[in-house]
Parts: C-alpha cells; sequence; structure tokens
C-alpha cells in the first residue's frame, strides 16, 4: 500500500477507535498487516498495565513514521492475513497477548483481544464474499 506524507499523518491524528477501523477495513482490502520484529527476531511486546501487547499496523510507512527510542533495534515485518491465522493467532492466544492496533509516536493505539480482533475482522471479511 502506497502511501503519502499527508495520508500518513491524516490517519495518525485520528482517535484510537477510528485508527482501528481503517485498520479493520485496510487488513481485509489488502490481506496484509504489519509488526515489529526485534533484534533477536522474536515479536516485539510492549506491557501496558500488566498487560502484554503486540503491535499492528497496516503499512511499513505507518511504523516508520511513529517509532520511538524504545523501538529503534526493531524491524518492520509484512505479515500475510494467512500467516497471521496460522502463526500469529495461535502465539497471541497461547501466551494471552492483547492486540495494539495501530500505536503512533509512543502511545498505544487501540487496544483489544484477541477474539474482539477476529469477531471484527470476520465481520469486515464477509463484505468481501
Amino acid at each position: 500500500m502506497n502511501l503519502n506524507a499527508i495520508e500518513i499523518e491524516n490517519i495518525s491524528k485520528l482517535e484510537p477507535f477510528k485508527r482501528y477501523k481503517y485498520f479493520i477495513k485496510k487488513i481485509a482490502d489488502f490481506e496484509e498487516l504489519w509488526t515489529l520484529m526485534d533484534k533477536n527476531g522474536h515479536i516485539a511486546l510492549s506491557e501496558v498495565d500488566n498487560n502484554i501487547l503486540v503491535s499492528f499496523w497496516t503499512a511499513e510507512a505507518f511504523i516508520t513514521s511513529s517509532l520511538d527510542e524504545n523501538w529503534k533495534e526493531c524491524v518492520p515485518l509484512k505479515i500475510s492475513l494467512d500467516d497471521f491465522e496460522e502463526i500469529f493467532i495461535p502465539i497471541i492466544i497461547e501466551n494471552e497477548y492483547l492486540i495494539n492496533v495501530f500505536p503512533v509516536q509512543g502511545k498505544s493505539g487501540f487496544v483489544v483481544n484477541i477474539s474482539e480482533f477476529i469477531r471484527d475482522l470476520n465481520e469486515e471479511l464477509e463484505n468481501y464474499e
């Protein structure tokens, strides 16, 4: 997905729930999403209120435009929707991670559990059948 600086800025300024809605639609549209991997090749995680979060974005440009000091050694990773379902969902469920959708400028995005996320994504994907 190609984005220009104005699109990145405008979407990044949206409130977290509106970024979440945008995220769900774009994931359904393009069947891909992005996360961060740490220097050891593991999913980059964060912690908020004793919950472990794994973060996702719709495009690499959103990641690189808002990385803060805590993520400087991480690298963006594009994930197909199939790989998300087969690889990432089991990891998220097994470890009881929450999903942090679209964090910006070091602030959490919209945080959901995996059940809510799957429900919302499946509802959106039904529009494409």
